[in-house]
């Protein structure tokens, strides 16, 4: 990417097969709700709230039933890798797919088809005949069809809002989803309480209708579908090829990729605060997920009103993310930990939301799907690895340690790739501690400087000439 310092901003999509724009896009301006202006990007968020909710509700009954039938944490620890698993097995080809499809229809099928896992949960277990093999095999039917399902929805997205409305619809789907995280757990508790976990899975499943409503009343003429690939032979070698000879993309899906893999494992993390360091239960426990959630919320809300994804504003709050996570993890009271939840999550949100958006804007829309799978594998495929990792550490040396551990990394992670990034576009990292002066921040090279002086030369002896002629 390349705005004078190469990391600031993502370069908007080189080129598209359509000329169409959204009907109802809104002027390039970006308010926090610009893209529901648009009556498609409106139908598809309408539909996600109702399936991200049940989402969220099978989630936490799904996590419960297992914990009822077998009395075992690793058992939960298991379901959990068995979903995310084919994302890191499997999730290249799932962005190929992508590709080569319509998003359009390979959503209503992979939306179809994520509903009815959710019905035969309810199915095997209102019935009484539900076992924890069925759980594991439905665990895993589910993340295969999210190896398509993800990077067929994200790319999805461009389509419906266009490039300039990107990152306020990203945004906005992140602050759909992180409101489903509070309202879900809390509507799924009272129907685990009262009727059972049947009843959550049922309303997951037939939540989906809400989606696959909203994408069969969709104007199909007012969407902006992107070249899709056509089939051919090296397809995958082809896609992560691109990724590895663009830095704006390459450098952020690293980062990415290490802050989802150690930065992200907060279900480890609180419970053991909550139960080792707090000595409290279970109520503290959904107190302090509930806690991040709100800052989650705020912090995609707070994206929405941005109209661009800068490049420093994505280390800046990987960085910061790191900071946070170590500063809770020294923290000497609950009080203090519990407080800083809310920001640890609106920073976090700051970042994928940033990171997501500009990788997505940098993409070559031909290359997009392929691109955006492997962000899903290196961000999510990573738990099956880093959940077991610092697990571990957690375990071993304490909730403090395990905890810092994972900040740390993120930390480190987002100094290296602002170097590495800076050194690309020319500039070094100065540090001047003098009063009333920027303490840190980045200057451009002694080459880079003479080459700018260079080409100042260059565009001055014409105007000069000019002068003496006149």
């Amino acid at each position: 990417m390349s705005t004078g310092n190469g990391a600031d901003s993502a370069p908007a999509p080189r080129h598209t097969t359509s000329t169409k724009t959204p009907a109802a896009k809104g002027p390039a301006k970006t308010s926090m709700f610009s893209s529901l202006r648009i009556r498609n990007y409106r139908l598809f968020a309408s539909g996600q709230v109702v399936s991200n909710t049940g989402t969220w509700m099978q989630r936490i009954a799904q996590d419960w039933l297992v914990l009822s039938l077998t009395g075992s944490s690793t058992a939960v620890g298991i379901t959990t890798a068995l979903q995310f698993l084919p994302l890191l097995l499997f999730g290249l080809y799932g962005g190929v797919i992508a590709d080569r499809c319509s998003k359009r229809k390979l959503l209503l099928i992979t939306q179809a088809m994520m509903g009815l896992t959710g019905l035969a949960l309810a199915a095997l277990t209102l019935s009484g005949h539900v076992q924890a093999g069925h759980i594991y095999a439905l665990a895993f039917v589910l993340g295969m069809v999210t190896v398509v399902d993800n990077p067929a929805r994200q790319t999805f997205v461009s389509e419906m809002v266009g490039p300039e409305q990107i990152r306020n619809a990203v945004a906005l789907n992140s602050a759909n989803f992180q409101t489903a995280r509070i309202t879900g757990p809390a509507v799924a508790g009272v129907l685990i309480s009262a009727v059972g976990s049947g009843w959550a899975f049922l309303f997951n499943g037939l939540s989906f209708v809400a989606p696959l409503v909203a994408l069969l009343l969709m104007r199909t003429g007012e969407l902006t579908p992107s070249e899709r690939a056509p089939r051919s032979k090296g397809q995958l070698r082809e896609g992560l090829t691109y990724v590895r000879t663009h830095p704006e993309l390459l450098w952020p899906i690293v980062l990415v990729g290490f802050i989802g893999t150690f930065g992200f494992n907060f279900p480890i993390w609180l419970t053991a605060f909550a139960d080792k360091v707090f000595h409290a239960g279970a109520g503290t426990y959904a107190l302090l997920n509930s806690l991040m959630a709100v800052g989650s919320v705020a912090g995609a809300l707070l994206s929405a009103r941005r109209g661009h994804s800068r490049m420093r504003l994505m280390v800046g709050a990987a960085l910061l993310f790191g900071v946070l996570e170590m500063a809770a993890a020294l923290s000497p009271s609950y009080w203090v930990f519990a407080a800083l939840m809310a920001p640890i999550g609106i920073v976090g949100l700051t970042f994928n939301v940033t990171a997501n958006a500009s990788v997505q804007m940098a993409s070559d829309p031909v290359m997009r799907g392929r691109v955006m799978s492997l962000y899903v594998m290196v961000f999510m495929g990573g738990t099956p690895i880093g959940g077991p990792i610092m697990g571990w550490v957690t375990d071993t040396y304490g909730a403090r340690i395990g905890f810092l551990a994972g900040g740390l990394i993120s930390a480190a992670i987002a100094v290296v790739v602002a170097l590495v990034l800076g050194r690309l576009a020319g500039l070094r990292l100065a540090v001047d501690l003098r009063p009333g002066r920027p303490h840190v921040r980045f200057v451009p090279t002694a080459a880079s400087a003479a080459a700018a002086r260079a080409e100042e030369r260059a565009e001055e002896r014409p105007r000069e000439r000019v002068a003496e002629a006149a």
